[in-house]
């Protein structure tokens, strides 16, 4: 997992007839996903489901055609990058509970939204990784730098205790609301519409602005996440995409089913911690930690932390129905007594 394995240059097989094909197989992919969460009176949890353990399937299936091209390390890389970018993407989800919450987002209109916003998303994170890539190879300081913000978000998520967000505080929304023709009221899906001769803009702008800036400032801790991981630019880029694209259908998914890993943050705050520890050493030529025992201390934690939040949570449901039958016996024992 060394930040030296990889570059901004691609092999000679990743010619732009490659671009082509794989982003419309993803743009297919959402289409789909796209029409079946618009035309639909009721979201339900089996279509929930369904989508995100089809999304889960697509990014699996990517990094099966990564083992192929590329060899078992390469897969590796890719699997632990899309693993981390999938679980630190969760904040996310609920960020834009609050936004859509605070907006006041018709429920059918918000899986467009929040494909827009994916999609400008991708572009930013593609910004990111490749000019991260090109500062690290120019400037061999930088990754000391990333490595410190790693160390900071690290400290960060293993202090905070919840997530205050609060768009009416956001200055980008501010200046768009005094300097943007905003009509009042949704127009269905449309984010611009004409009252009068007058084109306006729908509030579904401020929406997505909002959800556009909270992706950027998580960009600064999963981008580094991901480049710890690997610099070679079709790995970090793919993995990125395979776990942001999933977003729409994990989101619908927490939003019926109240999914909550106890520990996963906190496994999360390790696995950031020791990557930008490895980005120092590695970076300052101090220590150089192999690439597969790197790939396996950082599954062995995050699917550590997975497992141990699920056994404590039925530990604690089987807790709290032995504690239920404990009061409903000591209260039926209470009213015979009398």
């Amino acid at each position: 997992m060394a930040v030296t394995n990889g570059s901004a240059s691609l092999p000679e097989w990743v010619t732009i007839e490659f671009w082509i094909v794989y982003h419309l197989v993803v743009a297919i992919f959402i289409i789909i996903d796209l029409y079946s969460a618009t035309h639909r009176e009721e979201l339900t949890f089996r279509e929930a489901t369904l989508w995100t353990i089809i999304w889960i399937g697509v990014g699996v299936a990517w990094g099966g055609v990564i083992f192929w091209l590329m060899g078992p390390v390469e897969a590796g890389l890719y699997y632990a990058a899309f693993l981390i970018e999938k679980m630190l993407s969760m904040d996310n989800l609920f960020v834009f509970a609050i936004i859509f919450s605070y907006f006041s987002v018709p429920e059918n209109v918000q899986p467009v939204v929040l494909y827009v916003g994916i999609i400008t998303a991708v572009i930013f994170r593609a910004l990111f990784i490749y000019g991260g890539i090109v500062l690290i190879e120019q400037y061999q300081f930088t990754v000391v730098i990333f490595g410190l913000i790693l160390f900071y978000s690290g400290y960060k998520l293993l202090k905070s205790h919840e997530m205050k967000v609060e768009p009416e505080k956001n200055p980008i929304i501010r200046l768009a609301r005094k300097y943007l023709p905003i009509y009042e009221g949704y127009e269905g899906y449309k984010f611009i519409v004409r009252r009068n001769g007058k084109i306006y803009l729908t509030p579904l702008v401020l929406v997505l602005i909002a959800i556009e800036t909270t992706d950027i400032i998580f960009a600064v801790d999963s981008v580094p996440a991901v480049l710890a991981i690997t610099t070679d630019f079709l790995i970090a880029y793919t993995s990125n995409i395979s776990a942001v694209l999933g977003l729409r259908a994990l989101y619908s998914l927490v939003s019926l089913t109240v999914i909550h890993f106890k520990y996963v943050g906190k496994g999360l705050s390790i696995i950031l911690t020791y990557l930008g520890a490895k980005m120092i050493l590695n970076g300052l030529n101090i220590y150089k930690i192999e690439t597969t025992l790197s790939i396996a201390i950082v599954m062995t934690i995050l699917l550590g932390s997975i497992i141990l939040s699920v056994v404590d949570r039925r530990g604690g449901e089987g807790g709290e129905a032995e504690e239920v039958a404990g009061g409903e016996g000591g209260g039926e024992g209470g009213d015979h007594k009398a």
